[in-house]
């Protein structure tokens, strides 16, 4: 293959039954370039790269590899013509250890002349060619989740990878790891290879982004070279509209309203391992206002979270919602207290992914019995409420007979959005509540998170996502081994007092 490779896909074509995933897309990357593949949810961005790599048989259309066409009907096909993919979801073995999922299916089972401590010097070299050191030995199971992709991306590359696919890479990173990858990229661009960048996050795109090709329903909409595109203009090749813009912060203080939520002196175990992971927190969020807090994953925002739930029990302190203690009360309770929760992990917490959007709306109110008519479930009701909240909150499709497995991960959002806000929460807890969404599905979710605080409610925001923290927030709170390390207005907040809060240093 030599030193260069061009791949183009022209005219590719792919229908699920009546959906039409990818119509005459032509996508070309070429030697030495990181060429972003971009669009919202459901575009076709992964079926169309999942074509390139074999897993998908295209219904119409053509690959070539340096003009040559070429048949790609598994990813053998794919490695063979030089071309690797690392899912969103990894395909290791948790416990093999690093060089062993590289080397797994390298080699025969019968070739002995690989010996183990040969296997590991291979890894370990052709790891740091690529600048991306990993000790060989470690097993998977062990490895957080960034370093397991760096055994995704090093296993793609020993295969003989000179195209490297990675399919939205970043969704499962905290912000120190995202830039860690980025900058791995751009190392394997400046080393000659071809990265294939899948993403929805305009951010990434603006950072390592030399090409840019944007999808839309299935649509190829544009391809861009560096130096032709913003963020504005991305968006709005994604949309089809221009970005919302959200409303100006309010300097308002707040501090003579009594808070609509308190927490006094808490203390939290860690969930895994021992100690605390909440070590003595305090804090109050005002009538009207956005209290962000930013921490690196792994310093209690979880437990933070659980506690204010009621899916943990707190070693010691108070949680005060609008004026009642709910410390220990159950979720029940707390949500007649007036607190609203968006969990992070709307597949697990947020939703029952089997029941329809109608039962999924109505489950938090059935047990207080608002839908009960001389003992019996109101399901024409429960339908008609349904309905309503599935047009106002622009789910997709507004059918409250759809199951919510069947619903895109922004549609889902919204149904949970929907659910939580229609009962007028005083108080809501948003766990990272972009996470994993589209650019429109984010402006829209931000939008009704400010209108709660218009409307004078009170939302605390737990975010990974750096821009999201400053673009919501009124105040911002650090925490770093679960206690406060920073708290302040957002704008008296720069970039430089963040980042050494976050790791623990002070900004004094």
């Amino acid at each position: 293959m030599g030193d260069t490779m061009t791949i183009e896909m022209r005219g590719i074509t792919k229908s699920f039954g009546e959906t039409v995933a990818n119509h005459g897309i032509d996508f070309t990357v070429g030697t030495g370039e990181i060429h972003v593949l971009l669009g919202e949810n459901g575009a076709g961005k992964t079926t169309l790269m999942n074509i390139l790599f074999g897993h998908v048989r295209p219904d119409d259309g053509a690959i070539l590899v340096n003009g040559e066409q070429v048949e790609i009907t598994a990813p053998n096909d794919a490695i063979a013509h030089g071309i690797g993919m690392v899912h969103q979801h990894f395909s290791l073995v948790p416990s093999f250890t690093v060089a062993e999922n590289v080397m797994l299916g390298v080699n025969s089972a019968t070739d002995l002349s690989f010996s183990g401590e040969a296997i590991e010097k291979g890894v370990s070299q052709r790891a740091a060619e690529l600048h991306m050191p990993i000790q060989p030995d470690a097993t998977v199971q062990d490895l957080p989740v960034d370093l397991q992709q760096r055994v995704e991306i090093v296993k793609a590359m020993y295969r003989g990878a000179k195209t490297l696919i990675l399919d939205e890479p970043t969704s499962l990173l905290g912000p120190t790891q995202i830039e860690n990858l980025l900058g791995i990229l751009s190392q394997l661009r400046d080393q000659g290879n071809s990265i294939i960048l899948v993403t929805h996050k305009l951010a990434e795109v603006m950072e390592v982004a030399d090409k840019v090709t944007v999808l839309r329903r299935g649509k190829l909409v544009t391809s861009m070279s560096k130096g032709q595109f913003d963020e504005r203009t991305l968006a709005r090749a994604m949309t089809g509209h221009d970005r919302e813009r959200l409303p100006d912060r309010s300097e308002v203080t707040r501090d003579s309203l009594r808070p609509l939520l308190e927490i006094n002196d808490l203390a939290v175990p860690a969930t895994h391992g021992h100690g605390l992971a909440i070590d003595g927190l305090s804090f109050a969020v005002h009538p009207g206002e956005i209290l962000g807090i930013a921490g690196v994953e792994g310093n209690g925002q979880r437990e933070l979270v659980d506690a204010l739930m009621g899916l943990a029990v707190p070693d010691s302190g108070t949680v005060i919602v609008d004026g009642f203690e709910v410390t220990n009360a159950d979720p029940h309770d707390r949500r007649t207290a007036g607190m609203g929760v968006i969990p992070e992990d709307r597949h697990r917490l947020g939703l029952i992914l089997d029941m329809s959007l109608a039962e999924n709306l109505a489950v938090a109110d059935l047990a207080s019995g608002r839908y009960r008519r001389r003992g019996m479930i109101d399901w024409k009701a429960v339908h008609q409420n349904a309905e309503r909240l599935l047009v106002e909150y622009d789910v997709r499709p507004a059918d409250p007979d759809a199951t919510a497995a069947s619903l895109s991960g922004g549609n889902q959002q919204k149904v949970v959005l929907a659910r939580e806000m229609a009962r007028e929460p005083r108080v809501l807890v948003a766990d990272n509540p972009s996470w994993g969404l589209d650019v429109g599905a984010i402006d829209y979710v931000h939008l009704r998170l400010l209108e709660m605080r218009d409307r004078g409610g009170a939302v605390l925001l737990i975010t990974l996502d750096l821009e999201e923290l400053y673009k919501l927030s009124d105040r911002i709170l650090v925490i770093y081994r679960g206690e406060k390390m920073l708290e302040g207005p957002t704008s008296q907040i720069d970039d430089d007092d963040l980042a050494l809060a976050m790791v623990g240093r002070s900004t004094s």
